[in-house]
């Protein structure tokens, strides 16, 4: 039997909703899908490679064929180690799939063809969602309840050294 897997790259600083959505259905089309945080030497993330890798695990513990790794370098020399020929992108919008094409294509190029992606277009209901907008309103002490799980947003909030807003009618 061929096991079909797949990898889901990304920086999920932090993770939401939406990458959750991904997660999932892309859970159910591979027989195993890799979580892979890319440590970007260019960006300066919230959250440090570990502790993305900790959040999603922690996020996907109740999906058995989702493992969490972390990769630095060309996602074409990650697959080709791992020796997977499918990596999984997330589209929100136009704008998204005018980017990813355009890496997709690149990929495809460099790896001689032996990377393929797949795009899965985001649910509606997360369409809106970014992890910088995330952090933007949780910088500000803002409501993300509805943008990422509770554990997340209290994790953001400690970055950011807040107060998780209660709601309350007084």
């Amino acid at each position: 039997m061929i096991m079909k897997s797949a990898i889901y790259p990304g920086s999920f600083d932090p993770i939401t909703y939406g990458h959750l959505d991904i997660i999932k259905r892309s859970a159910e089309i591979f027989d195993e899908l890799i979580v892979a945080v890319l440590d970007n030497k260019a960006k300066t993330p919230l959250f440090s490679v570990e502790e993305r890798v900790k959040i999603l695990q922690e996020a996907t513990k109740d999906i058995p064929n989702v493992k969490v790794d972390s990769f630095s370098g060309l996602l074409i020399e990650y697959a080709k180690k791992k020796d997977i020929h499918v990596s999984i992108r997330g589209l929100r919008a136009i704008t998204d799939f005018e980017y990813e094409l355009q890496i997709a294509q690149t990929n495809s190029k460099l790896s001689g063809g032996a990377l393929d992606t797949i795009f899965l277009t985001t649910s509606l209901e997360y369409a809106y969602l970014s992890s910088s907008s995330v952090k933007e309103i949780a910088s500000f002490n803002g409501d993300i309840s509805q943008c990422v799980p509770d554990f997340v947003a209290d994790l953001l909030y400690q970055k950011f050294d807040l107060q998780k807003k209660e709601n309350t009618d007084e």
